[in-house]
C-alpha cells in the first residue's frame, strides 16, 4: 500500500470533501442549529455586542420573570442566542460535542427530539424550582428566581447524557460521572440559573437514557465490572478536589451559601491535588493500599461531619453562626466522603492489588524463570501453537498458564501494561481459559491487558466480548507442497538461485551453536554491521538475533563463500503437536553489507524453501512486518487509529525498514494473514503505545527517540 504521504493531492482532497459530505448527511440537526446560531448572531451583532445588555433582551430570554409575564415564546425564542459573545462561543462548543454525539449515536430524529424536549423540560422545571424556593424564603432561589438565560446548553446536556444509552462499558459510566460531576460542582458552588438548568437537564437524561428504547442502546449487565467500582471510587476522589479546587478559584453565593473566604489558600489546594493524584492513580489501578487510605479518609470525614452536627445541636448561638459560615462546604463535602465510603466499601473486592507488586506477583502464578521457560517450551511442543509461538519461550518472556496447566500466555509487561504475545498456546480446550484468566490476573494486580499479534480467529472471538482490534502486521505464508520456483512471478527468485550456484555460494541449514567459533563470530560481526547502520538501537519482542538463533531448536541458513560468511536466516519451529513441526518461521535475516553477492537473501530463502520441502514441512512463514500491509489490507473502513498505524509506520520506515521488508517478502508470492492488536478500551491505548515501544526497544533512551525525530530521512 502507498503510504499517506505518497498519495496524490487529489486523491486526499477527494477523500476530504467526501468525509464531509458524509458528516453533513450524518449530522445535520446539529449543522442546521449551528448555522441558525450563526445568522441570529449576526443578524443581532451578538458576536460582539452582549445581548443580555441590549433593551430588548427580556423579551427573548426565558426564566421564571418571562413565563409570569406569559412570555411562553421565549422557550423557543431564547434557543439560538447566546448572552454574551464568550458564553456564544461555550454554547457553540456544546452544539459540537454535546448534540452532535448524539446525533451521531442516535440518529437525527432522536436527537432533535431529545434536544428540543430537554430543553423544555429543563427550563420549566428550574422555574418551577425557583418559585417553590422562593416561596420558603430562600434567599439564593429569590435571588435567581430574577434572572433570565438564553441558549441550547440544558437540552444538548441531556440529549448527551440519553446518547450515553448506548455507548459501551466503561465509557457509558465515564461519560456519565464526568457530565454528572460537573453540572453538580457548578450547580452547588457556582449556583446560576443556568447551572440549575443544567443539572436539571442531566437529571432527566438519566432516568431517560435507562428506560427509553434508545436505538443502539448498548447492553448492560445490571452488575459493575471491576473496573467500573474502581472508576466509581477514583471518580469520587476527582469529584472532592473539583470541590476545593472551584471553591478556591470561583467563590460565590451558591444554594447552599457563600463560599468567599472558605476556599483556602493555593498551597491548601495545590496539597489537596498531590494527595488527590495519588488516591486516584492508586484506585484506578485498584492498589489495596489506595483503598486503605481512601476509606480511613472517608471514614474520618463522616465522622467529623457526625461530630459537627452534634456540636450543632449542643452549641450556643454565636457558635451556631460560626458553623453555619463553613455549611456551604462542609455539607457538600460530607455527603461526597459518605456515598465515596459507600461505594469503597460495597466494591471493596476491586481492591486487591497488594501494597508491594512484587509480593503480589511472587504469590500469583506468574514467573519468569528458567522452569516455567522449560514448562511452557514443553506445551507448546505437546500441543502446538501459532507461526510465532516459538517466540514466546524467549527469556524475556513471563507466563501465565491456565488452570489445567495445558495452555499459557506468554507476555511482556512495560509501563503498566501486560502484553501478550500472539495467540495462547497449548491444548485447544484451553486456550480460552487462559486468555480469560490471564484478563483477571491483569485487573487484579491492577495493569492493563492487551494481546499483540493474535491470528483472526482470535481477534473475533474478542471482538464478541467486546474488545476491540486493530491490524498491525500481516504473516506471510508459502505453502511448500508442489512449490515448483518456475514462471515469470517465480523470475526473480529463481535468478537469485541460478546466480548463487554459479558463483559456487554455498548454502546449508544449521545448528548455529554446534558452529565453530569463527562461524558465529562472523555471525556476529554481520548482525552488528546492520544494528550500527541505524539510527535506533537493535529492536526485539518479535524480532529476534543472534543470541535467540543459538537456540538448538532453532535452523539456521549460511549463505557461505569458501571460509566467509555473506548471510544467515534463522528459521523458528512452528509445532502442530506430539512434537512435530510442521513449519517453519523466517527470523533473522541478515548479509554482509560488502558482500559480492547482492542477492543473497533471495539466494538463502529459496534455498530453505527447498531443504523444507524436502523434509516434508507444510508451509513456510516469512513472519509479518510490524506496521506493514499489503494494498488489500487497507480500505475506506480504516478507523483513525488505523491511520496513526499507517503514519507511524511511514515515520519508522528509515530506520527499520518495516514497509521495503513487506514489498521485498511480495517476490516470493505468499499468502497473506493479518495479526491483531487486541485491547479492551481505548482508553488504554496511550499506554499500550508506550508499551509497545518499550518491548520492542528496551534499551532506547528517551534522548535517542528524539534525536530520530529530528533525522532526515
Amino acid at each position: 500500500m502507498p503510504s499517506l504521504t505518497d498519495r496524490s493531492a487529489d486523491g486526499a482532497d477527494g477523500e476530504g470533501s467526501g468525509r464531509v459530505v458524509r458528516v453533513v448527511r450524518r449530522l445535520p440537526f446539529t449543522l442546521g442549529l449551528l448555522v441558525a446560531m450563526l445568522v441570529v448572531a449576526l443578524a443581532t451583532q451578538a458576536l460582539w455586542r452582549p445581548v443580555e445588555d441590549r433593551s430588548w433582551y427580556p423579551q427573548i430570554a426565558y426564566g421564571l420573570p418571562s413565563f409570569e409575564a406569559n412570555r411562553w415564546w421565549t422557550l423557543f425564542s431564547g434557543f439560538v442566542f447566546g448572552a454574551r459573545p464568550s458564553a456564544g462561543l461555550v454554547i457553540v462548543a456544546a452544539v459540537i460535542f454535546l448534540v452532535g454525539f448524539a446525533e451521531w449515536r442516535l440518529g437525527t430524529r432522536w436527537a432533535a427530539a431529545a434536544t428540543l424536549a430537554g430543553q423544555v423540560v429543563a427550563v420549566l422545571a428550574s422555574s418551577g424550582l425557583l418559585w417553590l424556593g422562593r416561596g420558603v424564603d430562600w434567599s439564593w432561589a429569590e435571588k435567581v428566581s430574577r434572572d433570565l438565560d438564553v441558549g441550547p446548553s440544558a437540552g444538548a446536556l441531556a440529549a448527551a447524557v440519553l446518547a450515553t444509552a448506548t455507548l459501551p462499558s466503561p465509557w457509558r459510566l465515564r461519560v456519565r460521572l464526568a457530565l454528572s460531576g460537573y453540572v453538580l460542582v457548578v450547580f452547588l458552588f457556582v449556583g446560576g440559573i443556568a447551572d440549575l438548568e443544567h443539572l436539571v437537564g442531566v437529571a432527566l437524561g438519566l432516568p431517560a437514557a435507562r428506560w427509553l428504547p434508545v436505538p443502539g442502546r448498548s447492553p448492560a449487565s445490571g452488575r459493575l465490572s471491576r473496573r467500573e467500582w474502581r472508576l466509581l471510587a477514583a471518580s469520587g476522589i476527582v469529584l472532592l478536589l473539583a470541590i476545593t479546587v472551584t471553591v478556591w478559584l470561583i467563590p460565590a453565593q451558591g444554594p447552599m451559601g457563600s463560599t468567599y473566604g472558605l476556599g483556602g489558600s493555593a498551597l491548601h489546594a495545590a496539597v489537596h491535588a498531590v494527595v488527590a493524584a495519588v488516591l486516584v492513580d492508586g484506585l484506578r489501578k485498584g492498589r489495596r493500599a489506595a483503598w486503605w487510605a481512601s476509606t480511613v479518609l472517608a471514614a474520618l470525614s463522616v465522622l467529623l461531619g457526625a461530630l459537627v452536627a452534634v456540636a450543632y445541636a449542643w452549641a450556643d448561638e454565636a457558635d451556631r453562626r460560626d458553623v453555619l459560615d463553613d455549611l456551604p462546604v462542609l455539607v457538600p463535602v460530607g455527603v461526597v466522603w459518605a456515598a465515596e465510603l459507600v461505594v469503597l466499601l460495597a466494591g471493596r473486592s476491586a481492591f486487591r492489588v497488594p501494597t508491594s507488586l512484587l509480593s503480589g506477583l511472587r504469590r500469583s502464578r506468574e514467573a519468569t524463570g528458567r522452569e516455567e521457560r522449560e514448562r511452557a517450551m514443553d506445551v507448546l511442543v505437546r500441543y502446538g501453537g501459532t507461526n510465532l509461538s516459538w517466540m514466546t519461550t524467549w527469556p524475556e518472556n513471563s507466563y501465565f498458564f491456565a488452570p489445567s496447566g495445558q495452555a499459557y500466555v506468554a507476555y511482556r509487561k512495560h509501563a503498566g501494561v501486560c502484553i501478550a504475545l500472539s495467540d495462547p498456546a497449548g491444548a485447544p480446550q484451553d486456550r480460552r481459559a487462559a486468555v480469560r484468566d490471564f484478563v483477571d490476573f491483569c485487573e487484579h494486580h491492577g495493569t492493563v491487558p492487551c494481546l499483540f499479534s493474535t491470528t483472526r480467529p482470535v481477534a473475533e472471538a474478542a471482538e464478541a466480548l467486546g474488545w476491540h482490534s486493530v491490524q498491525v502486521a500481516e504473516d506471510t505464508v508459502v505453502p511448500l507442497p508442489g512449490l515448483e520456483l518456475t514462471g515469470k512471478r517465480w523470475q526473480k527468485v529463481r535468478s537469485a538461485l541460478n546466480r548463487g550456484r554459479k558463483l559456487d555460494v554455498g548454502f546449508e541449514l544449521v545448528r548455529l551453536a554446534d558452529q565453530p567459533r569463527e562461524v558465529v563470530g562472523q555471525v556476529r560481526a554481520i548482525s552488528e554491521e546492520w544494528v550500527g547502520d541505524k539510527g535506533l538501537p537493535e529492536m526485539g519482542f518479535t524480532l529476534g538475533g543472534v543470541d535467540e538463533a543459538l537456540d538448538p531448536h532453532v535452523r539456521v541458513g549460511l549463505a557461505t563463500e569458501g571460509s566467509t560468511v555473506l548471510g544467515v536466516t534463522s528459521w523458528i519451529p512452528v509445532y502442530a503437536g506430539d512434537g512435530r513441526v510442521r513449519g517453519w518461521t523466517l527470523d533473522v535475516m541478515r548479509r554482509r553489507a560488502d558482500g559480492p553477492f547482492p542477492p543473497v537473501v533471495e539466494f538463502m530463502i529459496a534455498s530453505a524453501f527447498l531443504a523444507f520441502q524436502e523434509e516434508g514441512a507444510e508451509f513456510v512463514s516469512l513472519s509479518g512486518a510490524p506496521l506493514a500491509h499489503s494494498d488489500s489490507a487497507w480500505s475506506e473502513s480504516a478507523t483513525p487509529f488505523d491511520r496513526l498505524l499507517d503514519q507511524l509506520g511511514v515515520f519508522m520506515e528509515p530506520y527499520y525498514g518495516f514497509r521495503s521488508l513487506h514489498a521485498f517478502k511480495q517476490k516470493f508470492n505468499p499468502r497473506y494473514e493479518p495479526l491483531y492488536l487486541l485491547y479492551r478500551d481505548e482508553v488504554d491505548l496511550p499506554r499500550i503505545g508506550v508499551a509497545l515501544t518499550r518491548a520492542y526497544m528496551p534499551e532506547a533512551r528517551t534522548l535517542e527517540l528524539l534525536q530520530a525525530l529530528r533525522k532526515p530521512e
